[in-house]
């Protein structure tokens, strides 16, 4: 049966976690699996179990754990770190990736069996500097994230124009870093052109 939008909805970076931990995040562990497994863990494919599991950074996986979710999407099963039986699993994945994974593919740094898999439903999403609309709704949506609770913090007008010229090469992970950083440099309410710094590339 499909996935409820119901179910649960679990979200994991591939790459911001290392490869070794990476699969007894996605499939668990038994007990005694390795040194510091004092009890049994789920991972996130049977906790998603009937919900979505989103991976970002699809891209960074390495060859060896592609191969693990590619069966896991394709069997519906997973097997967790020290154990041999399978489990069944029915979860609907969702990925991103900033890579040209068309690219990983000739390059024999992609499978192009899980690509397949994974890309059934394909969303391109320019960056920032094909959005400029977005770049002021989302400064203003980090100001409140990262501000101070009860800080009415704005920009001021050469700060606006600032934000607006910018390519933001980074898009919205550079532009959220220039937010925190700026509200950091500020000791007001009132971001100026100056609290500024973007991200040499």
């Amino acid at each position: 049966h499909r996935p409820s939008k119901d179910k649960p909805f679990l979200a994991i970076n591939c790459g911001a976690i290392p490869e070794h931990l990476l699969e007894s995040e996605l499939f668990g562990y038994e007990k005694g699996a390795f040194t510091g497994a004092n009890q049994q863990k789920k991972g996130k494919f049977e906790l998603a179990n009937n919900g979505t599991l989103f991976l970002d950074e699809i891209g960074e996986l390495t060859l060896q754990l592609q191969a693990k979710i590619l069966r896991a999407v394709q069997e519906k099963e997973v097997t967790p770190v020290g154990n041999s039986e399978p489990r069944p699993v029915n979860v609907r994945v969702v990925s991103a990736t900033n890579r040209d994974l068309g690219k990983a593919i000739k390059l024999g740094t992609f499978r192009e069996d899980l690509y397949f898999r994974v890309s059934t439903f394909k969303i391109n999403v320019p960056g920032l500097k094909e959005r400029r609309d977005d770049i002021l709704p989302l400064s203003n949506f980090f100001l409140m994230k990262y501000g101070k609770e009860g800080g009415e913090y704005r920009f001021s007008p050469e700060a606006t124009a600032k934000l607006l010229s910018y390519d933001w090469p980074g898009n919205v992970r550079e532009l959220e870093n220039v937010i925190q950083r700026a509200i950091v440099l500020s000791d007001e309410d009132f971001i100026e052109a100056d609290y500024l710094f973007f991200d040499a590339v």
